[in-house]
């Protein structure tokens, strides 16, 4: 991801999605969108469909 440029989207998520999401992310001191971020990344490791740095 280093060094790619970032496409901004929106993202429709229940209150209490958003609020759970805001939890951990705050559990692993990170920004929502640097969580959701991550969690879409490592999604797409395990899935085999981008390849691990």
């Amino acid at each position: 991801m280093a060094g790619t440029e970032k496409k901004p989207f929106v993202l429709r998520l229940t209150p209490e999605m958003m609020k759970a999401m805001q939890k951990w992310a705050d559990d692993d001191f990170r920004s929502l969108n640097s969580q959701i971020e991550f969690l879409l990344h490592m999604a797409l490791i395990n899935s085999k469909r981008l390849k691990k740095k």
